[in-house]
């Protein structure tokens, strides 16, 4: 039976609860397809990573506005603010390999134009903001198609572990991409950063054209229906599992990670350390996140019990770091902090994943990216008024304050859905907290 838009009644799988187990943490790489998938990335992510260091240098060149450098990042979201929902749909409907040829095509057409422009001397601040818009633009049908299509890859098993490598593979490129960026421009020019990005989309698209389509996971596509954006909304709000995910990913992405208003300031004003300082601060959080990446990749499943601790903690260590007397200490605590913020991603998007129908994945990844992608743009604003006012020891608490309180929050309202109460007891001498069925701790108390 389907409904009216097409979509497939049947009931929806629901979020794993089995056990935790640990695999090989590069076992999703056995895969053939999904491994050309992965090399493509890696090249074109540190491509990527290159042109927002260099266009963002441009557009200060250009300027001498930080406001315009703004503007280009803001373009750059907008797309996705605006469309994302629509976007999704978009990807229920079309096969996932030709969109993301397409996609990606589009956005290395961006950077050889821009490259043009700027290496003939002819490149204009407003080149750069259309050049931004239009990455916007496709990125609004490429995530949720490289969201959608991992699942197609690997197949179910290999989810999770493969999520998480794309995690690592995307920090990774935000270790080496910066760097080379940096030597690029100073010893050849901006202009050859856009290009070397432009050129980087010939491994993925090499990989796209040389996987074997017998051996893709295909998933029955949505036909064109009426109602398919509300149909995704109730969707996701029908089921506790993602509708609390995303709310979750939506308030720690928007107060949780506005770590270049705090770190700036924290290097600038409170340490007092400059730009060097400030480097340091992002080398440490990247290397802390990219830790994060491969620990979730070597656990073979992701559980909502593991999200809601994963995002106490790192609220819990934002606030810890708000109140670090020294430097030093102030960037060790950037390592565990990077580990625990990547691992509330990397859970909450395996988690939506799989608890979703594979006719609405594209829908509800759209709903989960445009949310977690858009709401630093709009928290920003908000948190570097405040770290402006009261100073950046208060912004960074409160932005640990409101990630831990919507854990928590969120953790009681799963519990209540799912039946659930809260345990205390003790075990082995030591204080335990749980959650157990409400008839089993019933019974207990009666007992």
């Amino acid at each position: 039976m389907s409904t009216g838009s097409g979509t497939p009644s049947a009931p929806a799988p629901t979020a794993p609860t089995t056990p935790a187990r640990t695999s090989s943490m590069f076992s999703s790489l056995k895969v053939r397809n999904y491994r050309l998938f992965f090399i493509g990335q890696v090249v074109s992510n540190t491509g990527t990573w290159m042109q927002r260091i260099a266009q963002d240098w441009l557009v200060l060149s250009l300027t001498g506005s930080s406001a315009a450098v703004g503007i280009t990042t803001a373009l750059q979201f907008l797309p996705m603010l605006l469309f994302g929902l629509y976007g999704g749909v978009l990807v229920d409907r079309l096969p996932k390999r030709p969109a993301l040829l397409v996609t990606q095509s589009a956005m290395a057409l961006s950077g050889l134009v821009l490259a043009a422009l700027t290496l003939t001397g002819q490149v204009q601040v407003w080149h750069v903001y259309l050049a931004a818009f239009f990455v916007g633009l496709a990125t609004v049908v490429d995530n949720p198609a490289r969201q959608s299509f991992v699942a197609e890859m690997v197949g179910p098993d290999q989810l999770h572990n493969a999520v998480s490598l794309n995690s690592a593979n995307f920090q990774s490129a935000r270790l080496v991409g910066p760097a080379v960026a940096g030597l690029m421009i100073t010893g050849v020019g901006t202009g050859w950063a856009f290009l070397a990005n432009g050129l980087s989309f010939a491994a993925p698209i090499a990989g796209l054209l040389m996987m074997r389509a017998r051996e893709l996971h295909p998933v029955k596509r949505t036909p064109r229906g009426k109602g398919q954006l509300r149909e995704g909304l109730q969707y996701v709000a029908g089921r506790p599992e993602l509708i609390w995910s995303v709310v979750l990913v939506g308030f720690i992405g928007t107060f949780g990670f506005n770590f270049p208003v705090w770190l700036s300031a924290f290097a600038d004003n409170v340490f007092h350390v400059g730009a060097g300082g400030y480097s340091l601060l992002n080398t440490l959080m990247a290397l802390g996140s990219l830790g994060g990446a491969l620990l979730a990749a070597r656990r073979g499943s992701a559980r909502m019990r593991l999200l809601i601790l994963a995002a106490l903690t790192f609220g819990a260590l934002e606030i810890v770091a708000s109140l670090a007397p020294s430097y030093w200490l102030f960037a060790l605590l950037m390592v565990p902090i990077g580990i625990f913020g990547l691992t509330v991603n990397v859970t909450a998007n395996t988690t939506v994943q799989m608890a979703t129908d594979p006719a609405m994945r594209g829908r509800v990844m759209s709903l989960f990216m445009m949310v977690f992608m858009g709401g630093t743009p709009l928290g920003a604003p908000v948190i570097g008024w405040i770290t402006d006012t009261y100073g950046a020891r208060v912004g960074f608490a409160l932005g640990g304050v409101v990630s831990a309180v919507a854990a928590g929050v969120i953790g009681l309202v799963l519990a209540r859905v799912g039946g659930l109460r809260l345990s205390v007891g003790w075990e082995r001498g030591t204080p335990r907290l749980r959650f157990v069925p409400r008839q089993r701790e019933e019974l207990a108390t009666a007992a």
